[in-house]
């Protein structure tokens, strides 16, 4: 009964969120053209007014037979600006991949920040964009036996999403 009490009074002064984003690009190259489609469902809970802890699970798959890849990466969320109408905010993540298609099999691990901004449109529903990536990217080729070690900023096409929350 104390679990049930606890879960309740979570409940109302909920401050929990869920959502996510999509994303569409094209890839294309001498052979292939392929329109490559992203899922990222979440979940998070907002810790004060600056902080937040939550969870991203995302899915992305190409047209054309392209690959398929799954991630799950769990944040810290610091919003910089928390005012009525927009904030600011960055997401410190340490992140799993895997993508897979025919011959194709890779596993990735990040670690970064990825910046983005929410929207307040009223009620208990924003508008929440992500916008790049900034940090450490591990690739392992299962297939090759080679892996791949990236440093940097990746702000492109490929790594915009645009996504609502749902505020309890």
């Amino acid at each position: 009964m104390t679990l049930v009490a606890a879960v309740m009074a979570l409940g109302v002064n909920a401050q929990a969120y869920i959502g996510g984003g999509v994303g569409v690009y094209n890839a294309s190259d001498d052979n292939d053209d392929a329109t490559v489609f992203k899922f990222v469902p979440e979940i998070g809970y907002n810790l004060n007014d600056n902080w937040a802890a939550g969870i991203a699970f995302g899915w992305e798959g190409a047209t054309d037979g392209g690959k398929k890849t799954i991630t799950i990466n769990p944040y810290a969320r610091y919003t910089f600006t928390n005012n009525k109408v927009v904030n600011v905010f960055v997401d410190g993540s340490i992140g799993y991949s895997h993508s897979y298609n025919a011959g194709y099999d890779v596993d990735g691990f990040e670690v970064g920040l990825k910046p983005g901004v929410a929207v307040n449109l009223g009620g208990n529903l924003s508008f929440v964009t992500h916008v790049g990536f900034i940090g450490y990217q591990h690739l392992k080729d299962n297939n090759f036996k080679s892996k791949t070690d990236v440093w940097g900023v990746d702000v492109d096409g490929r790594n915009i999403t645009f996504g609502l929350y749902y505020n309890f």
